[in-house]
């Protein structure tokens, strides 16, 4: 199984949109990672997002390059400041491939959790529209990869 961990893309400024859209920028930068993973042929089941503008967004741009087979979805515990124990319950029960789009600190603090079973070990710098890859192996979860925006073609 494997599980994908996104922090959404680079969003406006509070003073500029209270709301906190994807910018311009953000938004080419997530179409940008979103067609490389999609010529890789990832598979995947679902993409979870945390119901937050920017993390939507950041989900559909994803969605529109690789067609999750049961959607797009918005759940709760996927917010900055969430516990990720509740994320981390319903990843360990999941045998599909899924992608969570999120934000900081709790995919960092997910990551480490999943990796390290210590949420407060950062292993994983996730840079603004970065995904990191994370395989079920031999009972635990393993990092494969690692994609920046800087780093997708």
């Amino acid at each position: 199984m494997h599980l994908y961990l996104v922090r959404h893309g680079e969003a406006k400024s509070e003073k500029e949109d209270p709301a906190r859209p994807l910018s311009d920028h953000g938004r080419e930068e997530v179409t940008r990672v979103a067609r490389h993973v999609g010529a890789m042929g990832l598979q995947i089941a679902e993409i979870r997002h945390s119901g937050k503008l920017r993390a939507r967004q950041t989900a559909e741009i994803l969605a529109e390059h690789l067609s999750p087979t049961r959607g797009l979805y918005e759940v709760e515990g996927l917010s900055p400041m969430d516990d990720p124990s509740k994320a981390q319950s319903e990843i360990e029960t999941s045998r599909q491939p899924i992608m969570f789009v999120g934000h900081l600190p709790h995919l960092s603090l997910l990551a480490s959790a999943l990796l390290r079973g210590d949420p407060e070990s950062e292993i994983v710098q996730f840079k603004a529209g970065t995904i990191a890859c994370l395989a079920w192996v031999d009972g635990g979860f393993r990092l494969e990869w690692v994609l920046t925006p800087d780093l997708a073609m």
